[in-house]
């Protein structure tokens, strides 16, 4: 359990705020670079740890990401003129570029001293794996931009997606760390022990901290078969890896792929999850029908989402269209979709839920020590420090393991030469 302080010192992340104050230390996922799809397009609105922004592409093509709102009279730059590498204000027609420099003050006179000390708030992007990431932290203290394995495999070996959520990001994290939930929240094979999560619901858990977050381990018994076997990884702030080489559902092909999510605050109470998978094997690639079958196993395909949005249609309005009748004879929860199932969970625990009043048991380990690891990190903020993880050179050949083991080995022993990255 977490005391109420320790608590609201992780879920509020507000730019006053010691998570805040954190997450501002690391690159963002801000979008999808396909939001914008070409220079001068319209502007995107965009709403990251708390603070109202916009994303436009100039005209020479870079990604902008700046204040939502003009200094001038605070007219939203959203109904904005994008137009020769700016942002024009409709209101009064002043003008910004990328780097939130004042271009024109069209209402003052030719010369004005005032074009000068007229800016908007404006964050360096960069865009890598199909995503426009962000730092929103103090400039004297900013770090490299993202360089995790996932943003150096080939557009054909990659997929991402993205979704929004209506709850605090830190029990979305939670679920995302939580290996001993697949074995029933997610268990749509009812009395199949050839999912071999349906052999053993109760995994042993290790974690190895590292200088990025921790590495850690479930290890279930699969009887005569071994052991089976995953290795995962935790990345500051809220990065999970996790290896993928079986379908949970029967859905998609088996494909050997890594797994995993970032999440994103949007404020206390959204958040954004964008979520990747990429081939570890360059003679392989994702076909498109792949990637339709993979998103529809996972309940985010194109037709699972409200149109024009990045919200489920399947969401707590309509108690994500649980069937009862698949629930009692074909899965455990009767919700269709591997992360329609942990948006159920989770937002239905409220915006931020009050850690006081939980039980934590054995499995919990992960979630634990991530918890530690985030407070411990907001203190290092408060005194100067650079958090863990904030460099990728400390995590950029990561990656995690899914397979079996035998019986009484060492795991590292196994696995320990597959967990380095290749790409």
């Amino acid at each position: 359990m977490l005391s109420h302080e320790d608590n609201e010192r992780l879920v509020r992340v507000g730019r006053a705020t010691p998570a805040g104050a954190l997450f501002r230390r690391y690159w963002q996922p801000a979008l999808l670079s396909a939001e914008l799809p070409a220079p001068d397009c319209a502007p995107v609105r965009v709403r990251l740890l708390g603070e109202n922004l916009i994303a436009w592409r100039d005209s020479s093509g870079r990604a902008a990401l700046t204040g939502a709102f003009c200094p001038h009279r605070r007219a939203p730059l959203f109904f904005g003129r994008n137009e020769e590498c700016g942002i024009r204000c409709v209101y009064h027609g002043w003008k910004f570029d990328a780097d939130g420099a004042c271009t024109d003050l069209p209402t003052e006179a030719p010369g004005s001293p005032m074009r000068n000390h007229v800016r908007i708030d404006a964050y360096p992007t960069v865009e890598r794996a199909g995503i426009v990431w962000a730092y929103l932290g103090p400039a004297e203290m900013a770090v490299p931009p993202p360089d995790y394995e996932f943003t150096r495999v080939p557009a054909a070996h990659l997929h991402v997606t993205k979704t929004f959520q209506a709850s605090n990001y830190l029990q979305a994290l939670e679920g995302g760390l939580d290996t001993a939930h697949s074995s029933y929240l997610h268990n749509n094979r009812l009395g199949d022990t050839s999912y071999l999560r349906n052999r053993d619901g109760a995994p042993k858990i290790e974690v190895i901290r590292t200088d990025y977050g921790y590495c850690y381990t479930s290890d279930r018994d699969a009887g005569e078969d071994g052991r089976y076997f995953r290795v995962y990884h935790y990345i500051m702030p809220a990065i999970q890896l996790r290896g993928n080489l079986t379908s949970r559902t029967g859905g998609p092909a088996k494909v050997p792929k890594i797994d995993g999510h970032v999440w994103v605050p949007v404020d206390d109470e959204t958040c954004c999850i964008y979520n990747f998978a990429y081939t570890d094997d360059a003679s392989s690639s994702f076909s498109a029908q792949y990637r339709h079958e993979f998103d529809t196993d996972y309940g985010r395909a194109p037709e699972d989402f409200i149109e024009g949005t990045f919200w489920l249609k399947r969401n707590a309005g309509n108690d994500y269209l649980i069937d009862r009748e698949m629930q009692r004879t074909q899965t455990y929860t009767g919700i269709k979709g591997i992360n329609t199932q942990d948006m159920a969970l989770q937002e239905g625990m409220g915006a931020i839920v009050d850690r006081s009043t939980e039980m934590l048991g054995s499995t919990d380990r992960a979630i634990v020590t991530m918890r530690r690891m985030l407070l411990d990190a907001t203190r290092a903020v408060e005194r100067g420090e650079t958090p863990p993880g904030a460099d990728p050179i400390s995590h950029r050949d990561v990656r995690p393991h899914d397979g079996m083991i035998r019986h009484g080995s060492n795991w590292r022993d196994e696995v320990g030469d597959k967990i380095h990255a290749k790409w």
